[in-house]
């Protein structure tokens, strides 16, 4: 199982222009996003202040991962980054040293 940071960018011709639109659309974005967080594959989830991005980082299979992030899709757009842990990285760098 790996883990993932993925950073999210809302789509901004897909967010509503009228306040109260754009709420109820955010809410709906949020009501699944707690839903990921319960089911226990998204771990972590934030917005960048003042801005229409953020963060997510998650624990789960490539299909795992691919299947959550297909539910967001046409609205955010996304950028996946594979992470290593610490013991992982660990091995990388005793692999160096021979």
């Amino acid at each position: 199982m790996g883990k993932y940071l993925m950073l999210w960018e809302l789509d901004n011709a897909r967010v509503p222009v009228d306040p109260k639109e754009r709420g109820g659309a955010f809410q709906l974005l949020m009501a699944m996003v707690k839903q990921d967080i319960q089911k226990g594959i998204m771990k972590d989830f934030g917005a960048f202040v003042g801005e229409m991005n953020g963060y997510a980082v998650a624990e789960g299979t490539e299909v795992e991962i691919g299947n959550m992030m297909q539910q967001y899709v046409p609205f955010c757009i996304y950028k996946t980054h594979a992470a290593a842990s610490v013991s992982q990285v660990d091995g990388i760098v005793k692999a160096l040293s021979g």
